[in-house]
């Protein structure tokens, strides 16, 4: 059995950042990529809002980029996907594809959170080409045009909101007759003027021949007056949540209802001593390239301090 100092589980720009600050730590870090090897941000196009990128980057490149800085500091990365833990006693043991087996005394957790999609189809098709999960990501590509927004809790509407700072008109696709968000989001939203809430729409379909040109919805869905109804659009944002991808640590560590891992105060530790927290997986606020490489800083210094003292 292979045994490690530091092992960190996902390979997305909070595992990566780990990984340089534990090799220039000497603490020789293993890395295994998980599913997505460069996370979320190897399905973006253009990142403009990323620091050091003064005229933008693409999302895989910006990945390999930060990847790139990780092995030259001779950090072990490798493709795997952890699929069992026993983090009960040190040293903590991970289980990799289902065969190989890690004994770690230190473990980062950096495996993020995916977005939660319809289903549709289009939503493949037009992947980077109109299609988005992260209005604060893409909305600035969007300026001047339209775009629509789906879901009706309070990330929606903050998206929304923030949408139509930039874009010429905002559609609200809501599939109840009502919104979930709290009401200070909902004042918020009927408050700007360029927001027009569809209630009681489903959408089945995206079509245009060179990205999304327009979204195809149903109204009332399953009722007497069921209608198509179809709306011009540059934009599609899908709005109905994230899952954390915590589910293989949740035997031993501490999540909140939707799965995000708890970390104590400002730290990355976790309920269990030695196992950190970072990058979205932990973070159900900000969900940014940035935020996440900035916990993945932290998680190796805590280790660090954590290794340190034992």
């Amino acid at each position: 059995m292979e045994q490690v100092k530091c092992l960190i589980i996902g390979g997305g720009p909070a595992g990566y950042t780990a990984a340089i600050y534990a090799s220039r730590a000497n603490l020789n870090p293993v890395l295994y990529e998980g599913m997505l090897p460069g996370g979320q941000l190897t399905q973006t196009t253009e990142v403009e809002n990323f620091p050091g990128y003064p005229q933008g980057t693409q999302g895989f490149d910006m990945m390999e980029d930060i990847k790139k800085q990780a092995l030259r500091f001779n950090a072990d990365i490798r493709n795997g996907v952890a699929t069992k833990v026993d983090f009960s006693k040190r040293p903590f043991t991970v289980e990799i594809d289902g065969s190989t087996t890690i004994e770690a005394q230190a473990v980062i957790i950096a495996t993020g959170a995916t977005a939660k999609y319809l289903g549709l189809a289009d939503e493949t098709k037009y992947a980077g080409r109109g299609v988005s999960a992260c209005a604060t990501c893409d909305g600035f590509f969007y300026r001047k045009k339209r775009v629509a927004v789906v879901g009706g809790g309070d990330t929606a509407c903050e998206e929304a909101v923030y949408l139509a700072g930039l874009a010429e008109k905002v559609y609200l696709i809501v599939r109840k007759p009502f919104l979930r968000a709290s009401k200070v989001m909902q004042d918020r939203v009927f408050a700007t003027p360029n927001i027009e809430v569809l209630f009681e729409h489903n959408t089945i379909g995206l079509a245009g021949e060179n990205g999304v040109e327009k979204a195809i919805l149903v109204r009332r869905q399953g009722e007497a007056d069921e209608s198509k109804v179809e709306i011009d659009i540059d934009g599609f944002f899908l709005a109905i949540g994230h899952h954390p991808n915590s589910d293989v640590f949740k035997q031993y560590i501490d999540t909140d209802e939707v799965g995000y891992i708890k970390t104590n105060g400002i730290s990355t530790h976790t309920n269990v001593a030695g196992v950190f927290a970072a990058g979205d997986v932990a973070d159900p606020n900000y969900r940014q390239a940035i935020t996440a490489a900035a916990s993945g800083c932290k998680a190796a210094i805590d280790l660090e301090r954590f290794l340190n003292q034992i």
